[in-house]
């Protein structure tokens, strides 16, 4: 089962957020032991954790009845906490479906570039102005996976915005939305309309995955012993010189890139008091991976690196939040890749595979 996070289009029909993931999964995993399907979880991005874990025992549930077995949970961002909460001993989620019984049939939970410690860029996303341009972010993201690539004039008023976020002209926000809504047909558009009003009235997740929220969490949920839990950590190229190179000379990537930027500086700080303990073996693939150990600063452009490490090291990427997912430059490809941003981090095909043919791995070898 893969659950979208915190950008999560799963709803939205043929917005293929983990369509590249799937596929992968669905080739490499018989070779791992895994005889079975990959589904993807529909859910409701910004909904508060509780919401989005009842949404996926439901559908984990409704799976059991169907065809009962057993079930390895793969969550990409707040995802992987979802999949944390529902096999979490004792939990009470507010839906009728018995959390105890997935629990029981599941084998392995794998966060993907997981806010575990939480996220900076939660506290932005918290206020007014973030609560909007959290929807505007999130219009971005399926204006990138429906035509590949974002009007360059309104990537640019954005990233200007995100730059001097206390200079917010009145209605930049709602003029950039109406672009990008104006490259939908009609019935497409309604969708989407319909999905961001929901995005903008239901935001409980921004709190809870701040780094005071995730302590609580933390505190407050259980591993369940029989489980098997294993992380893939994400870090993007810190900006710079070399970061405005690799992203591109053309005007469309350097204004992704430029998005990139102030979105990785929202996301610096990890503040040290909750940063998680490393044993030997996380950081044995931290080092092996980035060279030496992150700082609080590193991230992947939305969540920081070291709050991204729960459980089992399963691998360690340079990838920025939705490259690690498929989503970034690779327009050739069949069926092709788009960036969400221009990051410069340099994640490509080759990677890809490697990751999530770890993750199949993982999963195989946990029954």
């Amino acid at each position: 089962m893969l659950v979208p996070g915190f950008f999560g289009f799963a709803n939205l029909g043929d917005f293929a957020y983990f369509g590249h993931a799937k596929d992968v999964l669905s080739e490499v995993g018989p070779g791992h032991g895994i005889d079975g399907e990959v589904r993807v979880v529909r859910t409701e991005p910004t909904a508060s954790l509780p919401r989005r874990a009842a949404l996926l025992c439901e559908a984990i549930s409704a799976l059991l009845d169907a065809s009962p077995g057993v079930v390895s949970i793969v969550g990409h961002s707040s995802g992987g906490l979802d999949a944390r909460l529902v096999v979490s001993p004792g939990v009470t989620l507010p839906t009728p479906a018995d959390p105890e019984r997935v629990a029981a049939s599941t084998r392995a939970v794998v966060t993907v570039a997981t806010p575990h410690h939480g996220t900076p860029l939660a506290q932005f996303f918290g206020g007014m102005l973030g609560q909007e341009v959290l929807r505007v972010l999130s219009l971005v993201t399926i204006h990138v996976l429906r035509t590949g690539r974002l009007p360059i004039s309104a990537t640019l008023r954005l990233a200007r915005l995100l730059r001097r976020p206390g200079k917010v002209p009145q209605g930049v926000l709602e003029q950039i939305a109406v672009e990008l809504l104006g490259d939908f047909e009609a019935d497409r558009r309604r969708a989407v309309e319909g999905f961001l009003s929901g995005v903008r009235g239901d935001q409980g997740l921004v709190a809870q995955i701040s780094p005071a929220g995730m302590d609580l969490f933390n505190a407050s949920t259980s591993d369940r012993p029989e489980v098997r839990y294993g992380f893939v950590a994400t870090r993007a190229r810190a900006p710079g010189l070399g970061s405005f190179w690799r992203a591109g000379l053309d005007a469309y990537a350097q204004a992704t890139h430029a998005l990139f930027v102030a979105l990785y500086r929202f996301s610096s700080g990890m503040p040290s008091g909750f940063q998680p303990r490393l044993n030997t073996a996380h950081a044995a693939v931290l080092r092996r991976a980035y060279g030496r150990i992150p700082g609080p600063d590193a991230n992947d452009g939305i969540v920081p690196t070291l709050s991204q490490v729960w459980g089992d090291p399963v691998a360690a990427a340079w990838a920025d939040h939705h490259d690690i997912i498929g989503h970034f430059h690779a327009p050739r490809h069949v069926p092709p890749h788009f960036d969400w941003m221009a990051s410069g981090t340099g994640f490509d095909r080759a990677q890809f595979e490697r990751v999530w043919g770890d993750v199949a791995r993982y999963v195989g070898a946990a029954g």
